[in-house]
């Protein structure tokens, strides 16, 4: 395998924001680059909106003006796809429409010489429906960037049925040479970002849909217990809940309308009440002068416990019991309890497996209060927690005591089953387990695309392997039979891990 050599010409179609962006970063590469667009006026505003990243990077010290230069030297405006001809990869960044796709590449196909390599930076759109029509689909490949191209480190090489072995691996090396981490993908709906994010989005919004927590709390807690850069709803209202929805749609509708992908009504009707987000001033969260964030619901201080039971053996609750120690709270063991968390007095404090709080009263013979996920239990800053239907508040102020005394903040939620985190997580895993089974993409591709195509804290599936497979499996069964819905249906790639006793990474 080999990258093109940097005395090949790139051409680039389309010098919208993606396509200025992918040019720059062919052009720090060091290649000629071309870049074509039918308006003159978008030729100027993309050029120079390379010229105006550039110059940021001098004056932070990150390029030299030389550098600067010889970067925009190599830029070359075209308006004709004649000029074209020399370039030996083009990459394709207009519109989302197969036919304006099929059309452009025939046209080039026509221009270029034999071996050039076509590349579709399409994030949604079929590989091998786009080059079903060319008379070299060989020759066709997906390479799909993330905006900004120049600051986002992950490109998606997708193969279509038709793509020669020796194209997409020419692609993946040059998209390594320019830096990037890259992955593999076979061209199904999503690839593997637009797929398995889906979850991220898919169960805030449920969350929110049965009243188990409004959006700043279930943003707060995915931010400041799972780790995430930001919470979902502040993340739609940044890439647009138009957008959001659109994808969401897509997905849902080229996957026939498979219950995981399922969109929910609270995007339809932001969406219906013109809603996108910080480009319309209000999304699910108000942008507009004078407008207050509303503040994550966080309990109040109550008393810490004097005296904690720690039920079970589990790696899992290490962290909390070393914070619990250094609390200076009496701790007692009982190593072969069958179940897993804390007690104090008659209540069991217990990690969530998907079950509702009031479902675990039941089973267990005893007043239950679960606890949320954390991507680390010591230094994350806030745990949500639920309390059993039988219960009283007065449970809930034992339960949010003991978290304080960690030094946590705690968010009080409704009982749902899986609550934020871990729900969130499992569901994550489960996709990207499907796409792992399906021969998308591998263990470790699902992994580095979501951690650098979407700045997830840790891949989804080295984070079920951690959590535990069995737990995560758990986790999706229980959230199974509450709902009585095949959207949580166990992937056969879990699943088999799980009996056969093997990780996944």
């Amino acid at each position: 395998m080999t990258a093109l050599d940097l005395s090949s010409p790139v051409a680039v179609i389309g010098a919208g924001a993606m396509g200025a962006g992918i040019a720059q970063v062919a052009a720090t590469a060091g290649h000629t680059v071309y870049v074509f667009d039918m308006s003159e006026e978008a030729l100027d505003r993309g050029i120079g909106q390379i010229s105006k990243f550039l110059t940021k990077s001098v004056e932070k010290g990150k390029l030299d003006e030389a550098g600067k230069e010889a970067i925009l030297s190599r830029l070359h405006k075209v308006s004709d796809l004649k000029d074209l001809a020399p370039a030996k990869l083009v990459i394709e960044a207009i519109v989302e429409n197969l036919d304006v796709k099929r059309k452009v590449f025939g046209e080039l196909e026509d221009i270029l010489s034999e071996d050039a390599i076509l590349a579709s930076n399409t994030s949604s759109l079929s590989i091998t429906e786009i080059g079903a029509t060319l008379k070299r689909p060989e020759n066709l490949v997906g390479m799909h960037f993330f905006n900004p191209a120049p600051i986002m480190k992950l490109v998606e090489v997708i193969r279509g049925l038709a793509t020669g072995d020796n194209i997409a691996d020419t692609v993946f090396d040059t998209s390594v040479a320019w830096g990037k981490k890259t992955v593999f993908a076979k061209s199904t709906p999503g690839f593997i970002v637009n797929r398995v994010a889906r979850s991220y989005y898919g169960e805030a919004l449920r969350v929110a849909q049965e009243g188990g927590a409004d959006y700043a709390t279930i943003d707060a807690c995915l931010r400041e217990a799972g780790g995430f850069r930001m919470g979902p709803f502040e993340l739609m209202d940044m890439i647009g809940n138009d957008v959001n929805f659109a994808v969401s749609n897509s997905v849902y509708n080229a996957y026939y309308q498979d219950p995981r992908f399922k969109p929910s009504l609270i995007q339809q009707e932001m969406v219906a009440a013109g809603r996108f987000g910080r480009k319309t001033g209000q999304g699910y969260y108000d942008y507009r002068e004078g407008a207050e964030k509303p503040e994550p619901i966080t309990a109040d201080s109550f008393p810490a416990p004097q005296k904690v039971t720690v039920l079970g053996d589990s790696i899992l609750l290490e962290p909390l019991v070393d914070l619990a120690k250094d609390a200076g709270i009496d701790l007692v063991y009982e190593e072969e309890s069958p179940e897993i968390g804390f007690r104090i007095g008659d209540l069991l404090i217990t990690p969530t497996n998907g079950a509702t709080a009031t479902e675990m009263t039941i089973l267990t013979g005893e007043p239950t209060v679960v606890f949320d996920l954390a991507l680390d239990y010591k230094t994350c800053s806030r745990i949500a927690i639920a309390k059993a239907d039988q219960l009283t508040d007065i449970a809930l102020e034992a339960a949010a005591g003991f978290f304080q005394a960690l030094g946590k903040k705690v968010s009080i939620i409704d009982d749902c089953p899986g609550l934020v985190v871990m729900r969130t997580v499992a569901t994550l895993a489960n996709e990207g387990g499907d796409a792992v089974y399906q021969g998308v993409a591998t263990p470790d591709a699902v992994d580095t695309a979501m951690q650098y195509g979407v700045n997830y804290p840790k891949g989804p599936m080295s984070w079920a392997q951690e959590v535990g497979l069995s737990l995560v499996v758990e986790v999706l069964d229980s959230l199974a039979v509450f709902y009585g819905e095949d959207r949580y249906r166990v992937s056969p790639f879990l699943r088999r891990a799980v009996i056969a006793e093997k990780d996944i990474v």
